[in-house]
């Protein structure tokens, strides 16, 4: 791996950038919102279930057997201990010069074609396991828990246990739900409750819609994951759910993808087409209600993701422990141009602060 980089199974002696510290000598204040963990107790589950044949048969067709087998044989074995042990999760924590991370599950754990009864006993393996990991560290970590969205009664029920019982800060999600776009109205009832609770809503896709065209060259993930943020973020616009749910606290892994970068062409549609008018107001005007994490790897496209959506409404993501993060992230910020003190404490935790509440 690239020197200086945090990676699974490299973890470096000390930062690869230093610390950025205020102007009272103190490091900022930085909190990751894009972290996780896995529970080895949801695949013994699922291991036996036919339903996971299919997903196997998806992965294998949508990211190619190359990608599949670098995953089973070299990355998950290397992440799976940052993913299943608190002290190494705390050391490398150190090193990345993070004060506090929000650990949502692995996404490869979602299984939404778990029927109810399934669904209802995966995600309480992962949510109370999750507040055991947090509370064994509870100045350094805080949950974004799973709901079994696939049935959104159920999930709005986890919701409500993960906010009020477990202390999670929210609940993460993926980009699509068993086939049924985020804009569906089936799942009005999570985004009410969600609202009312206050919940972080952190998206993180697993797998595109694209399917086998991105199956070469790790397309899957490295053009996959920005289209299925585009898509789905744009179902939320487009679809109503953020007219319904001016409240909501939406996070979007990967800075958003594609999004934020292209709303101009959505704003064109928006104003030329009858058909594409189905949002209350200009489509790009809704950027200022959605937060994006850091996680574009360049300072160029750091300071373009600002300049589009504004420093208040991006947080810290590095996407620990995997091969696709980005760990260095106070040399990252520190590559930014024309910011102050307030900017990079703002950036590095007080807007998710702000969001946690």
């Amino acid at each position: 791996m690239a020197e200086g980089v945090i990676g699974p199974g490299d973890v470096p002696t000390s930062p690869p950038s230093p610390r950025i510290v205020g102007g009272d000598g103190k490091p900022l204040l930085t909190i990751d919102i894009h972290a996780h963990a896995m529970f080895p107790e949801v695949e013994k589950r699922t291991a036996a279930r036919p339903e996971r044949a299919g997903e196997a048969d998806f992965r294998l067709r949508t990211m190619g057997q190359d990608t599949v087998d670098y995953n089973r044989e070299v990355m998950i074995p290397a992440a799976f201990p940052a993913m299943t042990q608190l002290a190494r999760r705390l050391v490398d924590m150190d090193v990345m010069g993070v004060d506090i991370q929000l650990v949502s599950p692995s996404p490869n754990q979602y299984h939404y074609w778990a029927p109810v009864d399934l669904a209802a006993e995966l995600v309480s393996i992962q949510n109370e396991g999750l507040a055991e990991l947090c509370a064994g560290a509870p100045d350094r970590l805080r949950g974004l828990g799973m709901v079994a969205l696939q049935h959104p009664a159920l999930a709005v029920d986890q919701l409500r246990h993960a906010v009020k019982a477990l202390g999670f800060r929210g609940v993460e999600i993926s980009s699509v739900i068993a086939g049924k776009d985020l804009s569906d109205r089936a799942f009005d009832p999570f985004w009410t409750a969600a609202e009312e609770l206050g919940a972080i809503i952190f998206i993180h896709p697993m797998g595109c819609s694209l399917d086998e065209r991105l199956a070469p060259a790790y397309l899957s993930n490295h053009v996959g994951q920005p289209v299925e943020h585009a898509v789905a973020l744009s179902h939320l616009i487009f679809g109503g759910v953020l007219d319904r749910h001016p409240g909501l606290k939406i996070v979007a892994a990967h800075g958003g993808g594609y999004l934020p970068a292209h709303l101009g062409r959505a704003d064109h549609a928006w104003a030329q087409r009858r058909d594409a008018r189905t949002c209350c107001h200009k489509p790009s005007s809704y950027l200022s209600r959605l937060h994006f994490d850091s996680l574009v790897f360049e300072a160029k496209d750091l300071a373009l993701l600002i300049e589009r959506v504004g420093i208040g409404n991006v947080v810290i993501g590095t996407d620990y422990p995997f091969d696709m993060g980005h760990y260095d992230i106070h040399g990252l910020v520190s590559a930014l141009p024309g910011l102050d003190e307030s900017d990079r404490a703002a950036l590095l935790g007080g807007n998710l602060l702000k969001l946690m509440g």
